[in-house]
């Protein structure tokens, strides 16, 4: 069975996990984390998500230098965040367009 979603709905899901990508890289600091373990967190929130997802949105955050990641020669990716990504998910700088990071609210 296929879904078929807007294109609200794909934009949505996307800075989504790209936001739970960087909060999960966050909590494995200062050790960093391989992709295969990162696959398993964001299907708690997205079931359908692939791999494949998960290394198109790392390597859109590394371009905009929030991670950095490792490839070694067996085609596994070592994820670590950058200065700017932790600084980004501690919500010390502005929030960036394309990532879903929660506002912080007052109680």
């Amino acid at each position: 069975m296929t879904i078929n979603y807007s294109a609200a709905a794909l934009k949505a899901r996307r800075e989504a996990i790209r936001w739970h990508l960087l909060s999960a890289v966050d909590l494995s600091r200062p050790v960093g984390i391989y992709t295969e373990a990162l696959l398993p967190i964001i299907q708690s929130v997205y079931p359908d998500a692939t791999h494949q997802e998960i290394r198109r949105e790392l390597d859109y955050l590394e371009a905009r230098e929030m991670v950095t990641i490792a490839r070694d020669p067996t085609d596994r990716w070592f994820v670590d965040l950058t200065r700017t990504g932790i600084e980004f998910v501690e919500y010390t700088i502005e929030a960036q367009p394309g990532v879903a990071r929660p506002r912080i609210t007052q109680g």
